[in-house]
């Protein structure tokens, strides 16, 4: 089977878990046989990758394109249509005009079976490659615009584009029931055109020789030594995350228990926001900000933490927690991330509830044994979800839209 993915990014110039997800489908689905091309916007080097082939749409690097801030709530986006190539710009629409003019050009001499377009950046492409093939196309989605501005309305350009998208595809993969709701209610889609698929795990991946330096976290050593608790998040600093009900959970924590301290690992348009909400808060010196993190100091960041927090406000999955639980980290998740479906060891709570949150956070700090019990369970959890599983089940379904039938 020929697949034609198209996805915004991969590792390592992934900047958060959509590359990370679409790797390791993609390596699990040619390891079952797939033929994939992946079509990405920029041009760079992807040294682990020799299971596919990756076609470049421009030569815009990775760092540019990770500045065109395509995650942000604060991205402009102010017009449906695409604009005519000639004149160099880089924003956003400039690149995805780009990559739907080399996917125009790519189904006109290769042979695809499947249409595979990953969240609204590619959409546009993937119904364009339907239109010229007449393949079936399956729009996989890891966020909406509903996920993305948060507690805000979004772009309605944005919306326009993936409404479009939805109405088109032959098939929906939301990687979670969270998700799948909002294509169903916000979007009025019927529910049997949409399939759940979870993200899965690869722990091997990151059993890679990795050896953790307690001397990029010296002075958090050093603490821990001391009786504290490390509560971590890794994450971008958008208004999706809700970081900002995190740190005044933080706030709420420091008031009845001193021995914790906070890390902030990541960068985003809320940084500075952040900053000053912690300084105004008056825990400034609880609260330890590393900027974005990649590589080993990403790894790190986990390795250091006791509890990792996903405080997001609305998070279709959340790979980052499977990948704290990894490096023996306890879960306190919201219950508007999509990780909670399949993982039962850990604490839930609404990500507006900053007391909750407070309360799980000391009751974890104040019981190293209730501690160690949530990091040993999770591990058990965690170590089931299988990307070879994930792999089969989209195999199928592309049969299933290929023939006409439901799995």
């Amino acid at each position: 089977m020929n697949i034609l993915m198209l996805g915004w990014e991969l590792p390592p110039h992934n900047s958060g878990g959509l590359g990370v997800a679409c790797y390791h489908l993609s390596k699990s689905l040619a390891m079952q046989g797939a033929e994939i091309d992946f079509v990405v916007p920029y041009t760079a080097e992807h040294p682990d990758i020799d299971f596919m082939s990756i076609h470049a749409v421009s030569s815009l690097s990775p760092l540019e394109r990770n500045e065109l801030g395509v995650y942000d709530s604060s991205r402009t986006v102010t017009s449906r249509e695409l604009p005519d190539i000639p004149g160099g710009s880089k924003n956003i629409r400039d690149i995805q005009r780009r990559y739907v003019s080399f996917v125009e050009n790519f189904v006109q001499d290769s042979e695809v079976d499947v249409i595979h377009a990953h969240d609204w950046l590619t959409m546009e492409a993937g119904v364009r490659a339907k239109e010229l093939t007449g393949k079936p196309l399956i729009v996989h989605v890891h966020a909406t615009e509903f996920d993305r501005s948060g507690e805000l309305s979004g772009n309605p350009i944005v919306h326009d584009i993936e409404q479009t998208a939805l109405l088109m595809a032959d098939r929906i993969f939301a990687v979670s029931k969270i998700t799948k709701s909002i294509i169903v209610h916000r979007y009025g889609i019927p529910a049997d055109k949409v399939e759940v698929v979870y993200n899965g795990f690869d722990p091997a991946s990151l059993d890679d020789g990795y050896d953790y330096d307690q001397i990029t976290y010296r002075y958090l050593e050093s603490l821990k030594e001391e009786g504290y608790t490390v509560v971590a998040t890794v994450t971008r600093f958008t208004v999706q995350k809700g970081l900002t009900h995190l740190m005044h959970a933080a706030a709420k924590v420091l008031e009845q228990y001193d021995k914790v301290v906070f890390l902030f690992a990541g960068d985003g348009e809320q940084r500075n926001e952040l900053i000053d909400l912690a300084a105004r808060l008056g825990i400034s010196d609880k609260v330890i900000f590393t900027g974005f993190v990649r590589g080993k100091k990403w790894r790190d960041a986990y390795s250091v933490a006791d509890v990792f927090v996903m405080s997001s406000v609305s998070e279709p999955f959340g790979l980052t927690a499977l990948e704290a639980a990894h490096h023996d980290n306890a879960l306190i998740i919201s219950r508007q991330s999509g990780v909670g479906e399949v993982l039962n060891s850990i604490f839930r709570f609404d990500f507006w509830d900053a007391g909750l949150l407070a309360d799980q956070i000391i009751g974890l700090a104040t019981s190293p044994a209730l501690l160690g019990e949530m990091k040993r369970n999770i591990h058990d959890e965690y170590a089931n979800l299988s990307w070879n599983d994930i792999a089969s089940e989209c195999i199928a379904h592309y049969s299933s839209v290929r023939t006409g039938a439901l799995v």
